[in-house]
């Protein structure tokens, strides 16, 4: 039995993050669940953007890539294509992920890349000040948004829904087993999957908006939420201000890697 420990660089620990920052617990989730799938470390690559969560790479033992601002799931996309027996996982923040890389997530779930996304959402760039991200919501007070946010948000989840995304999930970092879950149903999908992780930001977000302490934030996140199916049950109104958590969409189809293929070999020419 695997534990997650075996898919981690141990020696590199403690990380680097804020105290109180929930990537952590991301990262060990990560960890968590691929000793619980038991791959092998040498069939999965890990592709991850720059960005507080983009670090995550540093701790683990698996293959990774560190790549540019926005373009995690570019490269993913071309190890995925490349190498179509990998395991591909892609680690992005919601300002690497959802802001910069928006375009690149769309696209990638449009066409069904066979890559797992885990994107940590904390509202904010954290690692360059706590500007603020197409994920901020409204009215939010950030560095670069003092006198309060004036922007819509987005709803990463939906986006990737409405995108063609094969397997849609969202969790808190207080309930890591939920996580674990998702993390679980979607690695094992054939095609895109989304894992949005809502994080805590003390440092930044937290402190800018008066949200209190890191576990304070994170109560508060579990206060807001609420699962798919009392969604289902609940008016627009009443979904305001709510995180909707659990499996929001779970309906595999054929990959891009497998579509094209058929293209391929239909067309093939012996020689």
């Amino acid at each position: 039995m695997k534990s997650y420990k075996d898919y981690m660089l141990y020696y590199k620990l403690p990380h680097t993050w804020c105290a109180g920052c929930s990537h952590g617990i991301v990262l060990q989730s990560i960890a968590a669940t691929l000793a619980d799938l038991g791959w092998d470390k040498h069939d999965i690559c890990l592709v991850s953007g720059i960005g507080c969560f983009g670090r995550v790479d540093d701790y683990l033992d698996i293959n990774c890539m560190h790549v540019t601002h926005g373009r995690a799931l570019a490269a993913a996309t071309g190890v995925a294509l490349g190498n179509p027996n990998l395991h591909v996982l892609c680690t992005m923040g919601d300002g690497d992920g959802a802001t910069i890389g928006g375009n690149h997530l769309i696209h990638a779930a449009r066409r069904n890349i066979n890559v797992t996304a885990i994107i940590s959402n904390n509202y904010n760039y954290g690692q360059t000040g706590g500007q603020y991200s197409a994920t901020t919501p409204t009215h939010s007070i950030t560095q670069t948004s003092p006198y309060g946010h004036i922007e819509e948000n987005f709803d990463v989840c939906k986006l990737a829904i409405a995108a063609g995304a094969s397997y849609v999930g969202r969790a808190t970092p207080y309930n890591p087993v939920m996580m674990r879950k998702l993390m679980k149903e979607a690695m094992q999908v054939k095609g895109f999957a989304l894992v949005e992780v809502m994080s805590a930001c003390p440092t930044h977000y937290g402190k800018f908006n008066k949200l209190g302490e890191a576990s304070r934030m994170m109560k508060l996140m579990n206060e807001q939420s609420v699962t798919a199916e009392q969604a289902a049950k609940m008016s627009e109104e009443e979904l305001k201000g709510k995180l909707v958590v659990g499996c929001l969409k779970n309906a595999p189809r054929d990959d891009y890697y497998t579509d094209y293929k058929k293209i391929i070999d239909a067309h093939r020419i012996e020689g």
